[in-house]
């Protein structure tokens, strides 16, 4: 079966294009390699979704996607191997079988950089975040510990200054302080779009080239979410993302 859209993750970025592209009555197939949600579902608690004073990751994943479900968005859970353009059409081969439509939307998210093994073996049953914005509150007047340098690191810090009762802040392979009840990690983050190098320009660092239309460089190809040059990647900027790139497939496509 052909699809008009087909868009690759079931994070936020692209479940959200899915339920615009599915109210625009388009045929929506959404490819996931592991589960919908992303990261996002192992947060214990959200407090910086609007509408919700406090919300669990998996509770806030389930909620959207059972919204995209209702507009008759078909979900399939493979991983995508290769995505190439045929005349008007892209061919999209996953582990599993091969799907073709007339648009692509990626949103593939980006996973952190992870501690070093040394650093994991200190970190024992402390909690480990990547988000200070989304965890800091947390530990909201306990001492925590930044890993990382460079800007990322440094927001971090400037954040959670206000929240916690002391932070310590070390590099990449240090040893983490005995008192810190929290690591925030922030050494940078690994885009998932080494497989799209050859179907639409990257920057430096393996993110897709888009600005806030969220289109790439290649027509048809469509962007959203973590994976897309951007300054702020939070929860909030996912799904505005993904509305913005299935409005413009939609566009595309009529």
């Amino acid at each position: 079966m052909d699809y008009d859209v087909i868009i690759i993750g079931a994070g936020i970025a692209g479940l959200t294009a899915g339920i615009y592209a599915g109210r625009a009555e388009k045929r929506v197939l959404i490819l996931e390699r592991k589960i919908q949600g992303g990261q996002i579902v192992n947060a214990l608690k959200v407090e910086n979704w609007p509408g919700k004073n406090e919300i669990s990751g998996l509770d806030l994943i389930q909620d959207i996607y059972k919204q995209a479900l209702k507009f008759g968005i078909e979900v399939v859970f493979e991983e995508v191997l290769d995505i190439k353009r045929q005349e008007e059409k892209f061919v999209v081969e996953t582990s599993e079988a091969k799907y073709v439509a007339s648009a692509v939307i990626l949103a593939t998210g980006a996973e952190p950089r992870k501690l070093s093994e040394k650093q994991l073996k200190e970190v024992g049953s402390r909690a480990v975040s990547y988000c200070a914005t989304c965890d800091g509150a947390l530990f909201k007047g306990k001492p925590v510990v930044v890993v990382g340098s460079g800007n990322t690191a440094k927001h971090e810090i400037e954040y959670l200054e206000g929240v916690a009762s002391k932070v310590y802040h070390i590099h990449h392979d240090d040893p983490i302080p005995e008192d810190a009840v929290a690591v925030f990690v922030a050494i940078g983050r690994v885009p998932a779009t080494e497989k799209f190098a050859e179907l639409v320009d990257l920057d430096v660092n393996g993110y897709v080239l888009a600005d806030e239309t969220c289109v790439t460089s290649c027509p048809g190809v469509f962007v959203a979410g973590d994976c897309r040059t951007k300054a702020v990647r939070q929860l909030v900027t996912a799904a505005a993302d993904g509305a913005v790139a299935a409005e413009a497939a939609v566009q595309y496509l009529e």
